[in-house]
């Protein structure tokens, strides 16, 4: 049985981005544009609608026109408050939608038909699905039936918060993707952006498309 139309789409702006250098590492740019804006446009035609999960102050993406869900969870609870953010939105302003895709906003080049594939994984609505690809499972890069917030929220209230063994405890099926293409070389589809090196190949593998 197909899945029902209608996903939402929650972009995780929360870290902290140390390795960074702090601040937003999702508006830093590369080939011209925010890594968000790339992010937000690769997105867009597999969702119905999108949202920003970020804390404190949302102006800083009013450039982008959409959503900005902060944790309701205090204290900086990580990935899995950032899931529950986006889940519980969705309850209260997407009746109906029942489940929700979660995009780390540091992944310019995640696959194009990334909601499609975690879609056809399973016949089972209630599952939840997580990408995987060959350097290993992409935790926070999945499908979220909207049924599992409360579930989430009492796990976050208890202090559960390693998203990992979350998903695991709730037997999330894992999702295989291939590799990746971009400037004419394999790449993880799942590469992200954790630090100035990386950075600079996502600028190089840009480079290397457009030319």
């Amino acid at each position: 049985m197909a899945l029902p139309d209608g996903v939402v789409g929650v972009l995780l702006a929360g870290g902290k981005s140390s390795r960074m250098g702090g601040g937003d590492k999702c508006l830093r740019m590369i080939g011209g544009r925010a890594i968000l804006a790339r992010v937000i446009d690769r997105l867009r035609p597999q969702v119905s609608d999108i949202a920003i999960n970020a804390n404190e102050d949302p102006d800083r993406f009013a450039a982008f026109g959409l959503p900005v869900v902060a944790d309701s969870i205090a204290g900086y609870a990580g990935p899995l408050a950032g899931v529950h953010a986006g889940l519980e939105w969705v309850t209260a302003n997407r009746p109906g939608v029942e489940h929700v895709v979660t995009v780390a906003t540091d992944t310019p080049f995640f696959p194009e038909d990334l909601v499609a594939r975690l879609r056809a994984a399973s016949d089972d609505r209630s599952a939840l699905r997580i990408a995987k690809s060959e350097v290993g499972m992409h935790y926070v890069i999945g499908l979220w039936p909207v049924a599992l917030a409360d579930v989430l929220k009492a796990s976050l209230e208890r202090g559960d918060r390693r998203v990992g063994a979350w998903v695991k405890e709730h037997k999330a099926v894992e999702v295989n993707f291939p590799p990746g293409h971009v400037g004419g070389r394999m790449i993880d589809p799942f590469f992200n952006i954790n630090a100035p090196e990386d950075l600079a190949m996502a600028e190089a593998l840009l480079s290397e498309s457009a030319s």
